[in-house]
């Protein structure tokens, strides 16, 4: 009898401790306005020396759905937009953002960053962006040494995602993928900006990040997405003009900077493993969810539907070390000739079991031009009127492949 309570005892704990790890999605909790009223506060999380040398503070409005009693909630933190030099924690597409996703249970902040840049040139700019990171990571490490002390504010710190719109998705997008010194260009002289971390405070906690939600922003390099690293979400109009669908060069200043938009970052994603539901806007500019107007509102709509459809399956997943990558990336596509001419053909990889799954190939933009069913040792896919470029041929269970047809 005795061994059978400890058997249950510690099989409590363990269902206990499981529990703890995921986020409790039931009743329609992440997926439907379940709550009527949100409340807003503003808090200071950090402060940081600007450009022209002087220490700012920097705030944050943080949106609660009034009448929750759950313990640990996940975390919402979104970056206004506004090219660097404009905009606010007040700006009326991040506020929608916070009321929305707060009434549906999370909490959700939209935060101040150091903006305005001289000399107004692509390098000052750059130089903005990492400033901007900088400072939404301290805000993560803010609601994460809460969660570790105080616990005011009830954020479950394994749930932290990040997300903004325009330049604010730049700033997420850098917070959740730009993690090494060497990937900064060396004239952006980032020792004299304080590394990537930056000081804008609370330091000696983790900026690691479950996620990011990506709407109409860009990278500076698609190769900062690597295998291993955390999932995300973009929205991206195909006829945006600031930060382009496919990339192109920002800023009207030498030198050029060019930028990489939601487009090759989906192909990036795919081709390295990292989970990227995209959603293209056809014929829309930029941010054309922003605004009051009922195509604007539509577009919010659709946003909102989209990033939560991506958020809450993660939430029911259990918590993982933010800090590192996973060791180990699917296995390849095995694709010969590359480059080729009429047709190229796929083996299974090797070490892997051969079971049938669905192929697709996609363009350069991450539009899907080709879909076959796999059930052969070898496959062949005809190039037929696909024009010449570069190309992604991804399978269910394996890593996607690179392929050019000449």
């Amino acid at each position: 009898m005795k061994h059978l309570f400890t058997l249950l005892l510690f099989l409590s704990i363990a269902v206990l401790t499981e529990a703890q790890t995921r986020i409790d999605t039931t009743g329609g909790r992440y997926y439907k306005p379940l709550f009527s009223n949100v409340t807003r506060s503003t808090l200071a999380y950090g402060a940081a020396v600007n450009y022209l040398g002087n220490t700012e503070s920097l705030s944050l409005d943080l949106y609660q759905p009034d009448g929750d009693t759950v313990r640990r909630r996940p975390l919402l933190i979104f970056a206004h937009g506004g090219g660097f030099v404009s905009g606010n924690r007040s700006d009326q597409d991040v506020t929608e953002l916070c009321n929305r996703f707060a009434k549906m249970g999370y909490v959700t902040a939209s935060i101040d960053y150091r903006i305005v840049f001289l000399p107004f040139d692509t390098i000052n700019l750059g130089r903005a962006a990492i400033r901007a990171a900088q400072d939404m990571r301290a805000a993560v490490r803010f609601f994460r040494k809460d969660a570790a002390a105080s616990k005011s504010y009830r954020i479950h710190s394994d749930f932290i995602y990040v997300g903004g719109t325009s330049a604010g998705a730049v700033t997420a997008l850098e917070t959740a993928y730009l993690d090494k010194d060497a990937e900064v260009p060396t004239y952006i002289g980032l020792a004299g900006l304080g590394g990537l971390e930056g000081s804008s405070g609370n330091p000696g906690y983790s900026s690691k990040v479950r996620g990011a939600i990506n709407l109409s922003g860009a990278l500076g390099s698609p190769t900062w997405i690597e295998a291993g690293d955390v999932p995300f979400v973009s929205l991206h109009g195909t006829n945006d003009a600031v930060l382009p669908y496919a990339g192109g060069k920002v800023g009207s200043l030498l030198p050029p900077l060019k930028v990489y938009g939601s487009a090759p970052l989906h192909t990036r994603a795919l081709a390295v493993g990292v989970q990227n539901p995209f959603y293209t806007f056809k014929g829309a500019g930029h941010v054309p969810f922003s605004g009051t107007t009922a195509a604007q509102v539509a577009y919010m709509d659709t946003t909102v539907r989209f990033v939560r459809d991506f958020l809450r399956p993660l939430l029911r997943q259990p918590s993982i070390v933010t800090a590192s990558k996973a060791s180990t990336s699917p296995p390849l596509l095995q694709a010969y000739p590359i480059p080729a001419t009429s047709a190229v053909r796929l083996t299974w990889p090797t070490g892997a079991a051969l079971r049938p799954a669905a192929v697709e190939l996609l363009d350069a933009t991450g539009r899907v031009v080709r879909r076959l069913q796999w059930e052969q040792p070898e496959l062949r896919i005809a190039r037929e009127n696909l024009r010449a470029g570069t190309y992604f041929l991804r399978a269910e269970g394996v890593g996607a492949r690179r392929v050019v047809f000449e």
